[in-house]
């Protein structure tokens, strides 16, 4: 018996004991009866298991939680629209959002979804300060059962985007063990997680939007080579996979490029070695990478087209920054690969060969440094090689090295690192250059760039009261025609590549409109799972 009628037979076998122990209300048992027939059932292999389904605690954060409701979503093209609001209005001040609360949304369990419950998963996810960003809202409150006033400390013209990613959670079943077991309002409804194997979803029937053709689904977490297994062996329906891979044919199935702001690059330490640490004892500075010269020379010599063809088998492009693409990216920080220009701001700058070893050196100090990545990246690993061949040329060596996370987490601010970044949201830009997110004990500038005009743009961006505001100065951000953070700027990134999100589909099984998808490692494939659907049916 395969993967897939294994899947099939436990589901059916779940549902009935949750339905024999009488565990929900008469309005949630009806879920229960959810047909599983393959027709109606996916496989999905992904790389990466998430820590929590709790969306206070980061569940969700820059996609769909899938099992909640949000206040608002976001559409294809960025945009937002109602999703359990029906309607949002702003004072004037940019303080005050008071948004109107649909009355035919229930969670799982039969309760209705009350402002309330608004109220209390957002003042959840101040408190929890995880990877949801609140610290600026002052309260939320329940006016009554279908209206939420949220007080903000300054106007935030990322807060919708937030709101976007933070699914609704129940004020009178939640707990610590939430995580684990969630309830919720959204077109999917919690089955099982199997840590460090699957988690089980099935179709909420009794949700309040289009109930999604695909009654049930199992997400399997499994390595590339593993997953690329499963595919040829025929056992799951669609496999998150890389670019490495992904030239490989399999009968039944397709690949999906689909297009992200994912991306790779390097982050360079922008201070010198003076023997400081962060806070938990990690060096801080590199005294090759803090020289601006060094981080141009490799930004300007490096053929990003060239990395994208050959080391990523065409899935990909170039990268310039965090953002390209997006509505708030500048479109001046692209440059064009020029070897003589790189090599000239070498030589201005006093680097020269002079023992003939192919590395320049200056006063002493030769431009070599490391580059670690994490062991068992192969796409991060191959990059990093095409980098640290093609800058040769320039007299620059980059040692590549593979780590684990631990030792990343200490040696980030003092060595570069092969970075995967990239978000579908502006957010991300706050977080990756404020001068007082430097150097923490986070994945967040460990490179240590502080700028108090790249500051004063960032909190432009943050308290502007329209996008089109807020957008042109995240694009100052970058380069305001002098300074910025873009590689013809202060360059504490060099960007080379963004990814292409490879997926192996099984032909049949349309996979929706999938919108551009953020950086993560399979999650932001299922945040449209309500699209996807069997045109032709499945197979056992």
């Amino acid at each position: 018996m395969n993967i897939r009628k294994i899947i099939v037979l436990f589901l059916a076998m779940n549902v009935l004991l949750m339905t024999a122990c009488g565990n929900n209300s008469s309005k949630a048992s009806k879920e229960n009866n959810f047909i599983t027939d393959s027709k109606d059932s996916v496989v999905i292999a992904i790389g990466s298991e998430p820590e929590t389904l709790d969306p206070t605690q980061g569940w969700g954060h820059g996609n769909s939680p899938i099992v909640q409701s949000t206040l608002v979503k976001y559409t294809a093209d960025l945009t937002f629209e109602n999703d359990l609001a029906t309607d949002y209005k702003l004072s004037p001040d940019g303080l005050t959002w008071t948004f109107t609360i649909r009355d035919d949304a229930f969670f799982t369990d039969g309760e209705k979804v009350k402002a309330s419950d608004i109220a209390f998963t957002l003042e959840t996810a101040k408190t929890a300060q995880g990877s949801v960003d609140l610290t600026y809202m002052e309260s939320a409150v329940a006016e009554d059962d279908t209206t939420v006033v949220v007080t903000l400390s300054k106007p935030t013209s990322i807060f919708l985007n937030t709101l976007a990613s933070i699914g609704i959670v129940p004020k009178h079943v939640y707990d610590k063990n939430y995580g684990v077991n969630p309830i919720g309002s959204g077109p999917y409804r919690f089955v099982e997680w199997k840590p460090q194997e699957q988690i089980l979803f099935t179709a909420n029937e009794n949700y309040y939007g289009d109930i999604p053709a695909i009654k049930n689904v199992t997400v399997v977490f499994m390595s590339e080579d593993a997953a690329l297994a499963a595919v040829q062996a025929g056992e799951v329906d669609v496999a998150y996979s890389t670019a490495t891979l992904g030239t490989t044919g399999v009968d039944g199935y397709h690949v999906e490029a689909i297009a992200s702001a994912d991306n790779r690059g390097f982050t360079l330490p922008v201070l010198p070695n003076e023997g400081k640490t962060t806070q938990s004892g990690a060096p801080i500075g590199n005294d090759v990478t803090c020289n601006l010269e060094i981080r141009q020379a490799i930004a300007y010599g490096i053929h990003r087209q060239q990395i994208a063809d050959v080391v990523l088998n065409g899935f990909g492009r170039p990268a310039y920054s965090e953002n390209d693409s997006m509505p708030w990216n500048n479109p001046e920080v692209v440059i064009e690969t020029d070897v003589e220009y790189a090599q000239k701001l070498l030589a201005d700058a006093g680097w020269t060969d002079t023992d003939g070893d192919g590395i320049v050196e200056k006063n002493g100090l030769k431009a070599e440094f490391s580059c670690i990545y994490p062991s068992g990246d192969s796409v991060r690993q191959a990059i990093a090689a095409a980098v640290a061949e093609q800058v040769k040329a320039l007299g620059i060596q980059i040692n590549v090295e593979g780590t684990s996370w631990d030792e990343i987490m200490q040696r980030m601010f003092s060595d570069a690192v092969m970075m995967g970044w990239g978000s579908a949201i502006p957010n991300e830009t706050y977080y990756l250059y404020r001068s007082d997110g430097a150097l923490l004990d986070d994945f967040y500038n460990p490179e240590g760039y502080m700028s108090d005009v790249t500051d004063g743009y960032l909190d432009a961006a943050m308290e502007a009261l329209t996008v089109e505001e807020a957008n042109e100065n995240w694009k100052k951000v970058q380069w305001d025609g002098t300074t910025g953070t873009a590689m013809r700027g202060e360059c504490p990134w060099v960007w080379v590549v963004n990814l292409d999100h490879v997926t192996y589909v099984r032909d049949g099984l349309s996979i929706g409109n999938q919108p551009i998808h953020g950086h993560g490692h399979g999650l932001p494939l299922i945040q449209n799972l309500q699209e996807w659907s069997w045109e032709s049916g499945g197979l056992l």
